[in-house]
């Protein structure tokens, strides 16, 4: 039994009478073009329907490669909501999975996400062996009773369907006060107010009391590099930072390939699927019990550990190691992906995934396409003239935005838009233009 199945088999779901939930409903579209409420949604007014503090919403996903079910675990009060009252409704549309809020009718909170769980959906394991993850969601605390809503996005489709809903009494006893734990706080750069700041936040996993010192270098070497690229260069102002000074009680990580088995706060592990430097942590609630006594919008959690590797999941965390020599570049990766969903462009490294972008659906990534619907991308970067696909040729198109075949772990009928870029590989001296401008928007998004 491997990691992820004894999770499965020790799940526990704590559902009871005093939550109203639907476990499974129907699956239908919520409109007829398979988009999400937030497409049409007005203003909210922050002060009408929130508190300031924050809701954390635990629940399980479970199911195989043909099916997938929700369930609600544990509610959480946590303490103050770091985003912008103003950037209540997600524009985006990023995800694998898009969670929505309603007082009444109306839409008061949705945002995108991705999950470890659905990438598992896309291995040869989830065709014959059913599973179980934990996932956490967040939004601002009501004022009153909302309706949860959340969606899936269909594979064939790349349309959201809706498979779980729930109601959530915010006055309702069973609703967990936190902070989990007592962990320090570390203010890093603190440049105004959390509301119209990018709060990122670091935390530590695999460093006991004495390393204490050494994860608040590692966090500043990184948080430094962050900001030698661009747009993190010039928007450096718009973040505050932050680092948790998480506790364990061993040194390492989990690396099975090595037989190396080691006692964390995460419990974080390499060998994700089977893949040598995929390093994540399977339990989500266990990241959402570390970061729940501190303010945040994008977290990144800094393994101590020299191996090379690290992970990264739109909307809910990012990670690497410490110690190798390319930690910091694989830092500016990863976070790449967890921040602003940025998509991998490499095409020749073995994954665990099959056929993870149909061809004839178009991706939700903004930095990759398969031409299915080019124009919602990046077409109006091009310049006139510039051959779309645009041919590998370096000579003649290095430092060109165009249409280059090769991207999410796919050589063929994927697209990036540039030669070289920091979602291909370690060595391009930034991210493209593409990857830069989907960034700044997403920045411009949390400080609006």
């Amino acid at each position: 039994m491997n990691r992820f199945q004894a999770f499965a088999a020790a799940a526990v779901i704590t559902l009871g009478a005093f939550y109203s939930c639907s476990p499974k409903i129907e699956k239908a579209s919520l409109e007829g073009d398979g988009t999400v409420s937030s497409t049409f949604a007005e203003k909210v007014d922050y002060g009408t329907y929130f508190t300031q503090e924050r809701l954390r919403i635990d629940f399980v996903l479970a199911g195989d490669v043909d099916n997938q079910y929700a369930f609600l675990s544990e509610l959480h009060k946590e303490c103050e909501w770091a985003g912008s009252p103003n950037s209540l409704i997600d524009k985006f549309g990023y995800g694998q999975y898009f969670f929505e809020a309603f007082s009444a009718d109306k839409l008061i909170y949705s945002k995108g996400f991705s999950t470890l769980f659905e990438e598992w959906r896309t291995t040869p394991q989830a065709k014959i062996t059913p599973m179980a993850a934990n996932q956490t969601v967040w939004m601002p605390f009501p004022k009153d009773k909302v309706h949860i809503v959340l969606y899936q996005r269909i594979r064939e489709t790349g349309l959201f369907e809706k498979f779980y809903e729930c109601d959530v009494d915010p006055s309702d006893t069973h609703i967990i006060p936190g902070p989990d734990n007592d962990f320090a706080v570390k203010t890093l750069q603190q440049k105004g107010d959390p509301a119209h700041k990018v709060d990122l936040v670091f935390a530590g996993e695999a460093y006991t009391r004495e390393d204490l010192p050494k994860l608040r270098k590692d966090a500043e070497r990184m948080m430094e590099y962050l900001f030698t690229f661009e747009p993190y260069k010039h928007r450096r102002d718009d973040f505050n930072v932050y680092l948790v000074e998480s506790v364990s009680e061993d040194g390492g990580v989990d690396i099975p390939n090595w037989g190396q088995w080691r006692r964390t706060t995460m419990d974080s592990c390499f060998d994700t699927f089977y893949e040598d430097r995929y390093l994540t942590i399977m339990n989500h609630q266990k990241i959402a019990s570390a970061y729940s006594g501190v303010p945040f919008d994008a977290l990144f959690i800094i393994a101590n550990e020299s191996k090379y590797g690290g992970g990264g999941v739109y909307g809910s965390y990012a990670m690497g190691t410490s110690d190798n020599e390319l930690s910091d570049v694989v830092f500016i990766h990863e976070f790449g992906h967890s921040f602003a969903g940025l998509g991998d462009e490499y095409y020749t490294s073995e994954v665990a995934y099959e056929d993870y972008y149909p061809a004839d659906v178009e991706p939700w990534e903004p930095n990759i396409t398969t031409l299915v619907n080019f124009d919602a991308k990046w077409t109006g970067m091009i310049e006139e003239g510039t051959p779309v696909p645009t041919p590998n040729d370096p000579d003649k198109y290095y430092g060109t935005v165009g249409v280059f075949e090769g991207a999410g772990y796919m050589a063929k009928g994927c697209y990036r838009p540039y030669f070289e870029c920091r979602m291909l590989n370690n060595t391009a001296p930034d991210f493209c233009p593409v990857c830069q401008k989907a960034i700044e928007e997403m920045i411009d998004y949390y400080v609006r």
